[in-house]
C-alpha cells in the first residue's frame, strides 16, 4: 500500500484502497490464500478427495462457512465494504465454497500437493490484516460447525448495521476477542456507520470515506 500511495502521489493521483471506490464497476478486494501443514505436509491436499481437498481441509471452510456471519464485520469494517458485496459485480456475497463460482465466499483454486490451498474472497481491503488471519485461522481449525453448512442457501450481510448486530451477538466474536473487545469494536463501528445514510444508494457518501486511511502508518511513525 505504501509503494501503491507514493507512486500515485509522484503521478498527481491518489491509489484508493476503498472497497467499492467506484459505484457500476466492480470492487478492491483482499482476497486471502490459507493452507495448513505439519511437518512439511500439506493438510489440505487428497487427491482422491472432494475438489482435491482433504476431510480435514472441508472441515476448515466448513467451519469459515458457519461462522460467516460473526466474522463479516471483521472482514469488512467500513460503511463502503458493503456496497462490495453486490452480486452484480462478482461480489463474495454467498455464504458457500466453490471452485468456480465467482459469488462464493470461499474458493477453492486447482492446485496440487504443495500448492492446496482454500480462498476467501469476502474480505475487503481495509479490513486489518492481522485481525483477518487471526479470526480465520482460529475458526477454521477450532470454530463451531453447523452441519450441512455447505448445503444451505444463505448470503453475507449487505449493510453494516446488520453486521454489527451479527457480531455483537456472536458468541464465537467474544470468544476471538473477548467480550469487551467485541463490544467495543461493535460501538465504534456504530460510530462509523451513523456518518452516513442507512441506504447506501448509487453515489459514494461523503461519510463512506472520511477519515478513512487519512492516518497512515507512516505519519504516525513520524509522531514517536
Amino acid at each position: 500500500k505504501l509503494a501503491c500511495r507514493q507512486v500515485a502521489n509522484r503521478l498527481g493521483m491518489t491509489a484508493s484502497f476503498l472497497p467499492k471506490p467506484i459505484v457500476g464497476v466492480n470492487g478492491n478486494g483482499m482476497h486471502t490464500n490459507l493452507s495448513v501443514a505439519k511437518d512439511g505436509v500439506n493438510l489440505f491436499w487428497d487427491e482422491d478427495g472432494e475438489e482435491n481437498l482433504s476431510e480435514y481441509a472441508w472441515t476448515f471452510v466448513d467451519r469459515i462457512l458457519s461462522s460467516a456471519l460473526d466474522l463479516c464485520l471483521m472482514l469488512n469494517p467500513s460503511v463502503n465494504g458493503y456496497r462490495r458485496l453486490d452480486p452484480a459485480f462478482e461480489a463474495p456475497n454467498a455464504i458457500k465454497a466453490s471452485p468456480s463460482d465467482r459469488g462464493s465466499m470461499v474458493r477453492i483454486p486447482i492446485a496440487d500437493r504443495k500448492s492446496s490451498r482454500v480462498e476467501v474472497r469476502s474480505i475487503a481491503p481495509d479490513a486489518n490484516p492481522y485481525m483477518v488471519i487471526y479470526s480465520l485461522l482460529s475458526t477454521g481449525l477450532e470454530g463451531p460447525l453447523v452441519e450441512g453448512v455447505r448445503g444451505t442457501t444463505s448470503i453475507l450481510p449487505d449493510n453494516i448495521y446488520d453486521a454489527i448486530t451479527h457480531l455483537c451477538g456472536s458468541n464465537h466474536a467474544a470468544e476471538l476477542l473477548g467480550p469487551e473487545v467485541r463490544d467495543r469494536f461493535g460501538e465504534l463501528k456504530k460510530a462509523v456507520a451513523v456518518r452516513s445514510p442507512r441506504a447506501l444508494g448509487t453515489m459514494i457518501k461523503t461519510g463512506e470515506i472520511q477519515f478513512h486511511h487519512e492516518v497512515t502508518n507512516q505519519h504516525l511513525w513520524r509522531l514517536f
